[in-house]
């Protein structure tokens, strides 16, 4: 019988874990939450290398395509989907395939993990090539649908990654991540310790990526898609920040930019518009209590332009 995966194996501490009062139990499961983050700082190193593909494919106009069945592909999922409204990025520069689908997302599709022909016909769709960067994640390093896909890629020419949980996992031609999470503490239960690494992992991925492309300046969020209110708050605070400039001037930049923080930030540069702030509909602007700054009442101005919202990925 093939050795199992340490994510399959029995945890030595929790034969009794059924019989441990709440709180005693809630103890033990938390320290897996802390093995995890250990795994993630032994695997930095291997994380860097990664990110610097990464980069060099999004600069080259290629993607990062995440790889991934049940927790794993939603993780991959989750991760791309957070990319376009952190980061300004189109919804085509980060995506997922998964196995099952989208129904996958919502529920279980049991048995789709050990479709490879499905695997292999996702990067195909996918169109995967050349100037991207496919990163499988598998906490157990044999996912069949994962482990194919993770082959077409790279034989259509795509660099490859692969996130695992599993030292035993050693796919020919591709940058391993290891996450040496152990065995779970209810066996098989990937969605603990391995998916809590492995989410760190690909957040720590994707931002790394982004902040060698320059999408974040002083650890803010230089083109972040400001939909709401609230986001909208934000980048007047980013701008107030990066550009030393007053509400009612960051405000007035953001609006003769259509909320784009980055043109704002350049116009404020330049020696741009210093003028009162234009409102957001109802007489309300942004400079305002939600925001947590505070203005004179004034007059009511023209609505400026704003940008399109933008949407999460699917994969």
């Amino acid at each position: 019988m093939p050795r199992l995966p340490p994510t399959e194996r029995l945890h030595p501490r929790s034969k009794d874990l059924d019989a441990l009062p709440l709180r005693r139990a809630l103890v033990l499961l938390h320290r897996g939450d802390l093995e995890a983050a250990r795994a993630v700082g032994r695997a930095l190193p291997a994380l860097a290398r990664l990110a610097k593909l990464a980069a060099q494919a999004l600069r080259t106009g290629g993607r990062i395509v995440y790889l991934g069945a049940g927790t794993s592909g939603r993780l991959g999922a989750l991760d791309a989907a957070e990319c376009p409204p952190t980061f300004g990025v189109p919804r085509s520069v980060v995506i997922a395939l998964v196995a099952g689908g989208a129904r996958a997302l919502r529920r279980a599709v049991e048995g789709a993990e050990h479709a490879e022909k499905a695997g292999r016909a996702s990067v195909r769709r996918a169109q995967v090539g050349p100037r991207d960067l496919a990163v499988g994640i598998s906490a157990s390093g044999t996912t069949p649908f994962v482990l194919a896909a993770l082959d077409e890629a790279r034989r259509r020419g795509a660099a490859a990654g692969l996130l695992t949980s599993n030292p035993a996992a050693r796919p020919a031609g591709v940058a391993r991540v290891l996450l040496d999470t152990g065995p779970e503490l209810v066996a098989g239960s990937t969605r603990m310790k391995a998916g809590s690494a492995a989410k760190m992992a690909l957040s720590l991925l994707s931002t790394t990526a982004m902040l060698q492309l320059g999408r974040v300046r002083g650890g803010l969020m230089i083109d972040l898609a400001p939909t709401s209110h609230k986001l909208r708050g934000r980048a007047l605070r980013i701008v107030m920040e990066l550009a030393d400039a007053s509400a009612q001037s960051a405000e007035a930049a953001l609006a003769a930019s259509g909320w784009r923080v980055r043109a704002a930030l350049a116009a404020l540069a330049r020696g741009g518009p210093r003028d009162q702030p234009l409102s957001l509909g109802g007489g309300e602007s942004v400079v305002g209590s939600r925001s947590g700054h505070r203005s004179r009442p004034k007059a009511k101005a023209k609505r400026g332009s704003t940008s399109k919202p933008a949407c999460k990925d699917e994969p």
